[in-house]
């Protein structure tokens, strides 16, 4: 009888903690599994983004550089990691992902820390002053994804959690994205929920421009 060989060594400690809830939502929306059944890359304009990546992951790994949307330079992380490559297979990843997401097994307790990640990754937030109604101020919340039952699914779990209906926007014609969107009382207490800790890691650009909407109503993230 040969040898056995050694048992593959994970990099990543799967192990759900809000740190980690929050890496699985950056995967989510900017990661990939390669077809090796090995590697995850991760991808983002933002090098902050990168960073708190890699930070709650506890990942050592070099970061480069390479084309992103319209040529324009996006920061990359690539790691081989068999273990986590197939835990993140078992939560309902996969190769190719866009198009086909649907639920992914997030324990309940940290599914806020989770959709941070999701909105830091394919979220949005914007505001405006409606010209037809005096002193209105008009701001929302946003997901988007090129798969309709990802959508569906945030929307369903965030409607049990919270009691808020959203609506899913369907693409024009020549777009290729669903949008799960939240008007201005509903994306409140979504903000609030999200960015349920003053420490909790985020993407600070994002959080910075919520907070500003929020005082121009004379709301806050936090009491």
């Amino acid at each position: 009888m040969g040898k056995r060989g050694s048992k593959p060594k994970g990099k990543i400690e799967c192990v759900w903690s809000p740190d980690f809830a929050y890496a699985i939502g950056l995967i989510v929306t900017d990661g990939c599994l390669s077809s090796d059944g090995r590697h995850i890359s991760f991808v983002s304009k933002d090098k902050e983004q990168i960073n708190n990546f890699m930070q709650c992951l506890n990942l050592k790994v070099k970061i480069g550089t390479t084309a992103g949307y319209k040529n324009k330079k996006v920061f990359r992380v690539q790691f081989g990691d068999v273990i986590f490559y197939r835990f993140l297979q078992s939560i309902g990843l996969s190769q190719a992902k866009s198009k086909i997401l649907g639920k992914i097994d997030v324990p309940r307790k940290f599914f806020f820390d989770f959709l941070r990640g999701i909105f830091d990754g394919d979220g949005y937030s914007y505001s405006y002053w409606d010209p037809r109604w005096k002193s209105s101020f008009m701001f929302y919340a946003g997901f988007v994804s090129a798969s309709v039952k990802h959508v569906k699914w945030l929307r369903k779990v965030i409607q049990t959690r919270l009691g808020l209906k959203g609506h899913i926007t369907i693409p024009r014609k020549g777009a290729s994205c669903y949008q799960l969107k939240y008007a201005k009382k509903e994306s409140l207490v979504l903000f609030k929920k999200i960015y349920k800790r003053n420490s909790a890691i985020c993407l600070s650009r994002k959080r910075l421009k919520i907070e500003k909407t929020l005082a121009i109503v004379g709301k806050k993230l936090f009491v």
